[in-house]
């Protein structure tokens, strides 16, 4: 039953979401398409860059992401917090850049000039509007998914949908919740057969930390090698594209998990091997006491992980918290409370 977004979230509220967006049709519209022959992989690239640009803009966490051939998913977490703290002229500045007032001569936005800013400034509703656009999972999905759609249907010299109208999207009551879900998305290509490895599953933020950590860990014997020659002034460039959600809380950014990432990576490949394997095997035993901290019922982990988007619907968690998620939104009862209760520990 289709039901109000507003029933499901409250942007002025913070929350996680896993938010899943399809292709019309479930055409292969930005991968390779078997029964046309057309590729359209590049797109990814597009879809990858916009998000990016979004993280930028908007006061909302992406933690987590896959870009597949024919949908795409995100876990994002919307942060009113920063939002209401921001100054009327940070509000007027990004939003100048999301939607600019004037382009060069190739179509790209212009830097927001001072006037243009001052005119936005001047109307305080218009600005507390788009302060509470700019924390909002539903502006953030509406400007990715139609920048993407124009973009591909300009390139096919076509009009219509590009995706599917409405975008699916989850409310993630508590870490347990959090962490089944991120490793759901994480392991997209692995259950799609598209990957063996989080490594080598491109188009993920597994992939991206995965590859950032190893270019840290070169940084670090390229370091070391330096001050052995006394070469002190050297930059490290592993943070130049910090978009991404860190997994743990740094000094001065806030995590979307209380592991640290090696504790991520570990639970992240064995559960990718064993959804791939014939005879499940037992989870190794440094494993069950981080899953636990975390909520999670070691025993039923596996299903949590592989399944998630068929196990939840509208919101995911504990059972008491799916009951209470239930009671805000005017219902008894919601889809995977039974399977809240036993996967994930009160």
């Amino acid at each position: 039953m289709t039901r109000p977004r507003s029933l499901v979230f409250d942007d002025q509220r913070e929350g996680f979401y896993h938010c899943v967006s399809r292709c019309v049709r479930r055409a292969f519209l930005h991968g390779e398409d078997s029964r046309t022959g057309n590729n359209y992989d590049y797109r990814k690239v597009w879809l990858l860059n916009r998000l990016k640009f979004l993280a930028k803009i908007y006061w909302i966490d992406v933690g987590g992401y896959a870009v597949m051939d024919n949908h795409v998913h995100l876990l994002l977490r919307n942060r009113p917090d920063l939002s209401q703290a921001a100054s009327a002229r940070d509000v007027a500045y990004r939003w100048l850049l999301l939607y600019p007032k004037r382009r060069d001569a190739n179509g790209l936005p212009l830097e927001p000039s001072e006037k243009e800013i001052r005119q936005l400034l001047e109307d305080e509703r218009r600005i507390a509007e788009l302060r509470r656009r700019l924390a909002s999972i539903s502006w953030f999905m509406k400007c990715l998914k139609e920048y993407i759609a124009r973009k591909a249907n300009k390139e096919d010299g076509c009009t219509g949908r590009f995706w599917e109208a409405r975008f699916k999207c989850t409310a993630l009551l508590d870490d347990a919740a959090v962490l089944a879900c991120l490793v759901y998305v994480d392991l997209n290509p692995i259950r799609a057969n598209l990957a063996k490895t989080p490594e080598t599953s491109f188009f993920t933020s597994a992939e991206e930390r995965i590859r950032k950590q190893q270019a840290r860990k070169g940084d670090d014997r390229e370091n070391r090698r330096k001050r052995d020659l006394g070469l002190n002034n050297f930059s490290d460039q592993t943070g130049s594209e910090d978009w991404l959600c860190p997994l743990r809380d740094q000094p001065n950014r806030r995590g979307v998990l209380s592991i640290d990432l090696s504790s991520y990576l570990e639970i992240l490949d064995w559960t990718g091997r064993e959804i791939v394997s014939d005879k499940p095997g037992v989870i190794p035993g440094h494993l069950p006491p981080i899953l636990t901290r975390l909520s999670v019922n070691p025993s039923r982990w596996l299903d949590s992980a592989a399944c998630f988007g068929k196990l939840f619907s509208v919101v995911a968690g504990t059972e008491t918290h799916m009951k209470e998620a239930a009671a805000r939104m005017g219902q008894k009862w919601v889809c995977g409370v039974r399977f809240g209760k036993t996967a994930f520990l009160e």
